[in-house]
């Protein structure tokens, strides 16, 4: 069992705040008994307890699991975060938190977040011989370079053009491309998003 969780201050049960590990995002709050902790570190996917449902398995019928990277105990013993893989959305409406405000800012902060985080995936796979455009990418600096300059170019023509459909998928594969050739020389989005914080402040 987890060291330091107390269960006795809530007739058994500890509040979970269940964070996604690549984003930091707090995907949703709920209620867990030593049984369902002793779940979730045996299967390595996080499970849950109601009062209703008693004992469930996150994504069991959906597929939306969240794979666990870890469990802390908090100073109290009596709250535990868990920093998970979600494989869905973790809300019952189907929105990736429970605490989506539905603010289109933040669906597209999500998205470049998400983005971010697959590219992370892929550079630091075990698996060398996996194969994907974004692996490429990351272990040819050149090929990355290239495509960069590439995409920023036909970016430029677009806008020159006003041709605005052009001009948004040229943006997307900016973008993309950004961000990879970022992680080529391991910048993170939160690097460049911590960047324009600190310059906010002194502007």
């Amino acid at each position: 069992m987890l060291p330091g969780v107390d269960f006795t201050k809530r007739d058994g049960f500890v509040t979970v705040v269940t964070q996604d590990a690549r984003t930091g995002a707090v995907l949703m709050v709920a209620q867990a008994d030593r049984e369902a902790l002793e779940r979730t570190i045996a299967t390595g996917e996080m499970h849950y307890h109601s009062r209703t449902r008693g004992l469930w398995h996150k994504g069991a019928t959906s597929g939306n699991v969240q794979r666990l990277v870890s469990l802390t105990a908090d100073c109290d013993g009596d709250t535990v975060l868990a920093r998970v893989i979600p494989a869905g959305p973790a809300c019952h409406t189907g929105a990736r938190t429970c605490f989506d405000t539905g603010d289109s800012e933040d669906a597209t902060r999500d998205v470049l977040e998400r983005l971010d985080s697959v590219i992370a995936e892929r550079a630091t796979t075990a698996d060398q011989t996996a194969t994907s455009y974004t692996r490429r990418l990351l272990a040819d600096r050149n090929l990355r370079l290239k495509k960069l300059g590439e995409e920023c170019a036909e970016l430029i023509t677009a806008c020159a053009d006003g041709n605005r459909e052009s001009a948004i998928a040229e943006g997307a594969d900016l973008l993309y491309h950004t961000l990879v050739a970022l992680r080529g020389v391991g910048v993170s989005l939160r690097d460049v998003a911590d960047e324009l914080a600190r310059r906010e402040k002194s502007a």
